[in-house]
């Protein structure tokens, strides 16, 4: 995925007035800077920022890299003040700059959703230091790339990148050359080769780094140095940055928490994220707030495990450096819920807090988790707080974890309507000993037992998964196994790959990739195939019922065409056609009930419609669309986000099998 997001402007929270950009919620903290000589055969000039040993990242850098001079900051975290007149100089100056004095910064970003959000964040610190947002590389004075490590094909298209923003430099003279940076979890991990090796990139920073940005661009700007900063926070959340989006957007990204404590044996995310560390939940609730206030519609609550939410008053240190331990194989995330490093206890909050319930049966953590959330405001709460915001703004989250899917969190989906009843449930496999193997921290029957409870609780809930094809050590028997739970359970979406094995985590270290890859294409081929088989079930089973659809926009294959998604966050297809006030029925829908001809208007981008499915493929639904509506209005109707519909034949519903047995079910045309 690649996403450019041109700007919008910045708005920090009242409830956090106090806070200066460069606070992290808790005392800020100085970031070591050092001279020394330059190693040999190494990058003479390297400005190096954040340098050092610390909890949540261990040493990153080697502490003989030269660091040269740092310019004077200009009110990011760590920066070495000249004083509280530097900062409000600093801000009238930029305040009142010409639009042609400002510079242009281009963003390209790769990844999942979090990576997309960590951009946004990055875009409204550059906003305040002078830099605009450009749809153009070529007018850009700096070029940033958010990159993602996850899969070794997601950073082969990344270094093919690089290597074209490389060519366009080399016709500009030195002073006019933009800046390069490599951003995201592709920078922690690759930082030496990025900068010396293959010199592609001028600049590196990691996750936690993103306020040090303006110091880093204006050190390498024209100067032909290399500026660092990869060191791991076990504090920053961004909590006081609101993220700058793209300009009439109805749907947008929250990040409610950071980093991630699973250290499941094949995951790169810890190394390159750091450890857990939950957002203030009044900053979450403004952030909502004010993009209600701006017209969106629905919003994703974001974290690498966001379930595992987690906050207290007293949060802001941490006791143990976990990733120092993995790093040297001392703990390899098997640590089963009752063990792990010793957690302080946390007093109950006087407003939000509540007990810890456990996991349930089967399923356990490297850590203790009663200790640290125990008496925290938790998921659930968080989810019931966020939804009560506007009734008519969706509620979304991911990526969770199936451990802590507790029935607090089912409940609150079930009661709130705007809550959308799609549950991401990444079982990664369907084999017991291979799961032990990932260190997942659950069993098959244990997760079949929550996808039960789900379904109990949940009434037509929406499942979709995660899985690993061809893991180190899968027999014959265990690919079995996953291929039986894809048939079992049934899920409507599922993101399906190869094993890509990640320098660094415990698998790279502890387990050998010895599945042959001719062995993980096959295997995986057969994973999708059952995938297939039941999701094609599931999308011919949705022809004749009314779903209610917040309009996305016009589709990319036929302007005429417009596209909204489900709550259960499948895509419909429809045409863009004058339609009256939804009434609960197809007749009156039809006519525009008791409205007039001038009362019919066509469908809006971020207006939420209800349409009737008549047909579809695989991967998309297609249906009519019945009129206009508000959420509220269609769960009070029909009590839910669909309903099924009486279809005959004067709907012109028709369903066949096409061509190769592959699924073509459509409307008559």
């Amino acid at each position: 995925m690649t996403t450019t997001l041109p700007m919008r402007g910045t708005v920090l929270s009242p409830l956090l007035s106090s806070r200066k950009l460069g606070s992290r919620g808790v005392a800020t903290r100085q970031l070591t800077r050092g001279r020394a000589r330059a190693p040999s055969g190494g990058v003479r000039g390297v400005r190096v920022v954040a340098h050092g040993a610390g909890p949540g990242g261990g040493q990153h850098l080697n502490p003989d890299e030269m660091v040269a001079p740092s310019a004077r900051p200009v009110g990011v975290a760590g920066a070495v003040m000249d004083g509280e007149a530097a900062d409000d100089a600093d801000a009238a100056d930029l305040a009142t700059r010409a639009p042609a004095e400002r510079k242009h910064v281009y963003v390209e970003t790769y990844g999942c959703q979090m990576n997309v959000n960590d951009s946004e964040v990055m875009l409204s610190v550059l906003k305040d230091s002078g830099y605009d947002a450009t749809d153009d590389m070529h007018e850009a004075d700096v070029i940033l790339v958010n990159t993602c490590a996850i899969r070794e094909k997601a950073e082969a298209k990344i270094w093919q990148r690089l290597a074209y923003f490389k060519s366009l430099r080399k016709s500009k003279k030195r002073t006019e050359k933009p800046v390069v940076g490599v951003l995201g979890c592709m920078a922690e991990r690759l930082k030496t080769q990025l900068l010396e090796a293959d010199q592609l990139a001028d600049l590196v920073a990691g996750p936690d780094a993103y306020r040090d940005l303006p110091n880093l661009i204006e050190a390498v700007s024209g100067t032909g140095q290399k500026a660092i900063n990869v060191q791991l926070s076990v504090e920053e959340t961004y909590a006081d940055i609101i993220p700058v989006r793209k300009e009439g957007t109805h749907a947008a990204f929250v990040t409610i928490m950071r980093g991630c404590d699973n250290a499941c044996a094949f995951c790169i995310v810890p190394y390159t994220r750091g450890r857990e560390r939950s957002r203030d939940p009044a900053s979450i609730e403004y952030e909502v707030r004010l993009l209600s206030e701006q017209g969106v519609k629905e919003v994703t609550l974001l974290g690498q495990n966001v379930n595992s939410y987690s906050y207290s008053a007293q949060d802001g240190g941490a006791t143990t450096d976990f990733l120092a331990q993995l790093t040297a194989g001392t703990d390899d995330g098997r640590v089963a819920e009752t063990g792990g490093a010793a957690v302080a206890e946390v007093p109950a909050l006087a407003v939000g807090g509540t007990s810890f319930s456990g996991y349930a049966a089967g399923f356990s953590s490297r850590y203790a988790p009663a200790p640290r959330r125990e008496g925290s405001m938790q998921f659930a709460a968080l989810l019931d707080r966020v939804a009560a915001v506007d009734p008519e703004m969706r509620v979304r989250f991911t990526s969770p974890h199936p451990k802590d899917f507790p029935d607090a969190v089912l409940e609150v989906i079930r009661n709130r309507p705007n809550v959308c009843a799609c549950l991401h449930m990444p079982a990664q496999s369907g084999s017991t000993t291979t799961l032990d193997r990932m260190a997942r921290g659950y069993t098959r029957e244990a997760y079949l037992n929550l996808i039960a409870r789900v379904k109990e609780i949940i009434p037509g809930c929406a499942i979709t998964t995660d899985i690993i094809a061809g893991f180190c050590g899968e027999t014959e028997e265990e690919h079995a196994d996953t291929v039986s739970l894809m048939k079992r359970v049934g899920y409507e979406q599922a993101f399906m790959f190869a094993y890509s094995e990640r320098a660094g985590t415990s698998a790279a270290r502890k387990l050998v990739d010895d599945v042959p890859e001719d062995v993980k294409l096959r295997r995986l081929s057969e994973v999708i195939d059952a995938f297939r088989t039941t999701a094609g079930e599931r999308q011919k089973a949705e022809v004749g019922r009314v779903h209610l659809c917040l309009v996305s926009g016009t589709s990319k294959k036929n302007p005429r065409e417009l596209t909204g998604a489900t709550d259960t966050s499948k895509w419909a297809i429809f045409a863009d056609d004058p339609v009256g006030i939804y009434g609960g029925g197809e007749a009156e829908a039809s006519m525009g009930g008791a409205e007039t001809e001038k009362g019919l208007a066509s469908p809006r981008a971020g207006e939420y419609v209800a349409v009737l499915i008549t047909g579809c493929t695989t991967g998309s639904l297609f249906g009519r669309c019945l009129g206009r509506t508000t959420l509220s209005a269609f769960q009070a109707m029909h009590g839910g986000a669909w309903v099924e519909a009486e279809v005959g034949p004067s709907a012109g519903v028709e369903a066949e099998v096409g061509a190769g047995g592959a699924l073509a079910v459509g409307a008559a045309r």
